[in-house]
């Protein structure tokens, strides 16, 4: 007989027959009753496979459906009636629920992604015809994307196998084992062509430089770009105008300016535009800064940091007084108590979540290009430090998809991890190559350095299907030991590149160089990114923060409202044979399974929810991925509404001490609108609350984590 090695898919592709597939189907279906055997779901589908060889004896190929019609058979004959029951009734709810995406979306779902993926996928990434019609499916835009990404291979080699290439990218894509970030989705092989999330752009001490920011801001937005900012060149206001002999009105003033073009621009774009505003914490007009955002209706278009300098946190350790600089001059402008500067930096964080603090020291310290200049800001969640003009592209794997079982137990799976970073890195950098970028400064830029941001997300989801709880010695070990790998690794992949097509031009001088390497394609390598949007797509946890809620009910349309529940936990609660439509229920209003005694002891503890996980786990989890990460890593510390001002503090110095890049934090509710939210999705719409009511409710685009609109990356 001869072997199957090819099936036709619901749409038309044909794709590698994969036996192991048709085994976890089986096992699915056996556990769905309480019956879970591996061994019998091996078994069947051997015998499922001998009757598709026997019939087509290596002539033609099955589709999807006859191969499920002979498990069926299969499952009868053996007299598995429950598990074929099961089976039938799953067939039967994949068929209503691509039929249900077609009917509410108007997308054909060829990759079984989830109703909330979809929906996103509609209104943001695929390509649509004059009238609004959708004119791709997920599988169409990835292929788009792929074949776009692939052809930079030509450019190092005119006879490069550009389709193998494309079909490796294609994959890893499809399997949503990797994933770029959102502009290089939306606009790969369009006529747009700006692929990268993160610019920063310099902002100089004069009107006609400020506003020729303004102008770059805002086609920056225009692509789905974000872009970040110091203000800290600006004289301070009352500051002397020579030109005029008038005053200066202060950087905040012109934050106002980029705030607005940000909001008219947004309004015709995909993505939401995005802004990080920093000022140095020795600029005269800090205070004034610190408190910027205390109205929720200020500045709505920045995420704001201070520039903390380590002569700054010495101070403020030591209690001692610190100098304002006039950037104009240069010269003292007067002293002021760094205790006071932190305790309202802590206060104002404390009460609305902003400002975050960035370490610029710090970050500095590790420029990977010193030579070519300072880092003075980050993009909009600050995770991607960036020399003026500069811009950079990022992709995270979903680690959710390095899980393996060896011997009824999970592990990571390390070679298909190292596959997976050599391939991103691949892809990441054929990206700058391929991109269309708004100004020339930034395309001279981006290929002097050619920065690469690769970072994850599904790590909480990693650790779910490993048995660890995030707040736990072994979570920690986990994220330094995988972080460090994938560090690593992209190294290794990146100087292979390198010797194939050259390191990056500003090699010479470079910290690369003075660390003994003798080629490095990328100047930069990993990230961590919030993933936003790309972890709705890819059905995992986002970045690296833990699960928002074992159930939850997402929003996804007026008046559709969506129960998801963890599919780790269903397959646990399965398994073990404690799943029940009411214990659900009673999760999905209860938003956690800590205080539900019928739910094993052991299983409470690993599937703990982000506000259960302490601020202080939280920052230790943040600063065990810097230590392998080349830029920074955005994560947001959660603090339960009573949280005090000294948790705050406390949490501010832990990051300090552990070598965190930045931080940022957030107390339940201490926003009139937030986009996590417990009990109602708009605390401003909030009436009575029922019984019936889902205790944990989100809108559409919250992935978990990140409690900022422009956390979509």
């Amino acid at each position: 007989m001869g072997a199957i090695k090819e099936i036709k898919k619901r749409d038309g592709r044909i794709v590698p027959f994969d036996r192991e597939k048709i085994a976890v189907a089986i096992y699915k279906a056996s556990a769905s009753v309480g019956e879970a055997d591996r061994e019998l779901a091996d078994r069947l589908s051997k015998r499922v496979v001998s009757i598709l060889e026997e019939k087509y004896d290596g002539q033609g190929m099955p589709d999807v459906e006859e191969i499920q019609d002979v498990v069926e058979k299969v499952l009868i004959e053996d007299k598995h009636v429950k598990i074929a029951k099961a089976y039938i009734l799953y067939r039967q709810k994949r068929n209503e629920v691509r039929e249900t995406k077609k009917r509410l979306f108007g997308v054909h779902d060829d990759l079984k992604l989830t109703f909330s993926a979809v929906k996103v996928l509609e209104k943001r990434y695929l390509l649509k015809d004059e009238e609004g019609r959708v004119l791709e499916t997920p599988s169409t835009m990835l292929k788009r994307v792929a074949d776009f990404v692939a052809q930079a291979d030509l450019i190092y080699d005119p006879d490069a196998d550009v389709k193998t290439t494309a079909s490796k990218f294609y994959d890893l894509m499809a399997k949503l084992e990797f994933l770029p970030n959102s502009p290089t989705l939306m606009n790969a092989g369009t006529d747009l062509g700006q692929l990268s999330a993160c610019f920063v752009l310099p902002v100089e001490d004069s009107i006609e430089k400020i506003f020729n920011a303004v102008k770059y801001t805002a086609l920056i937005h225009k692509t789905g770009g974000g872009t970040g900012f110091s203000f800290s060149r600006l004289r301070p206001k009352s500051d002397l105008v020579k030109s005029t002999m008038g005053v200066a009105s202060g950087p905040i003033s012109f934050m106002r300016v980029f705030d607005a073009a940000t909001d008219v621009i947004k309004q015709g774009g995909r993505r939401r535009g995005a802004n990080m505003g920093i000022l140095r914490v020795d600029h005269p007009d800090i205070l004034d800064f610190i408190v910027a955002k205390e109205k929720n209706d200020v500045l709505n278009n920045f995420n704001i940091s201070v520039g903390i300098t380590e002569e700054f946190m010495e101070a403020v350790k030591s209690d001692k007084s610190y100098s304002l600089i006039n950037p104009r001059t240069g010269e003292e402008i007067k002293k002021l108590s760094a205790r006071t500067v932190f305790d309202l930096i802590v206060t104002m964080a404390w009460k609305n979540g902003e400002p975050g603090i960035i370490f610029l020291d710090r970050i500095n310290r590790d420029n990977p290009t010193p030579h070519v200049g300072e880092i003075e800001s980050t993009n909009p969640c600050g995770e991607q430090p960036l020399l003026p003009y500069e811009a950079c592209n990022l992709g995270s794997i979903n680690l959710s998809k390095m899980v393996k079982t060896v011997d009824g137990a999970a592990t990571v799976d390390w070679d298909k991890l190292r596959r997976t970073v050599h391939t991103a890195v691949h892809f990441l950098d054929n990206v700058i190559d391929m991109n269309k970028f708004p100004l020339d400064k930034i395309t001279e830029m981006v290929q002097a350095n050619r920065k690469i941001g690769l970072g994850v997300m599904g790590f909480a989801d990693m650790l779910l299907q490993l048995g660890i709880p995030y707040d736990s010695e072994d979570a920690i070990a986990m994220a330094e030991r995988v972080m460090k790998f994938i560090y690593d690794e992209s190294k290794v992949a990146s100087v292979k590149l390198a010797e194939e097509r050259g390191s990056f031009p500003n090699f010479r001088g470079s910290i690369w160089e003075k660390r003994g390497y003798t080629a490095m394609r990328n100047a930069t390598t990993t990230t961590i990114a919030p993933t936003g949007t790309l972890s709705i797509i890819a059905g995992c946890s986002s970045g690296i923060e833990p699960i928002f809620a074992v159930c939850f009910i997402r929003n996804v349309m007026d008046n559709t409202e969506l129960l998801e529940l963890n599919p780790h936990f269903e397959k646990v609660a399965k398994e073990r044979g404690f799943y029940t439509d009411e214990l659900i229920h009673r999760i999905a209003k209860e938003g956690s399974v800590q205080h539900i005694e019928e739910i094993p002891a052991d299983v409470r503890r690993v599937f703990i929810t982000a506000h259960e996980v302490s601020p202080e786990w939280h920052v230790r989890m943040q600063a065990a991925f810097q230590r392998y990460v080349d830029n920074a890593v955005s994560k947001t510390v959660n603090f339960a509404n009573s949280a005090t001002q000294q948790d705050v503090e406390k949490v501010f110095i832990l990051a300090y001490e552990l070598g965190c890049k930045g931080i940022t934090v957030y107390r339940d509710g201490s926003r009139e609108e937030q986009v996590l939210n417990v009990g109602k999705v708009n605390r401003k719409k909030e009436e009575s609350k029922t019984e019936k009511e889902p205790q944990k409710a989100v809108p559409l685009e919250y992935a978990g984590g990140c409690t900022k609109e422009s956390c979509t990356l």
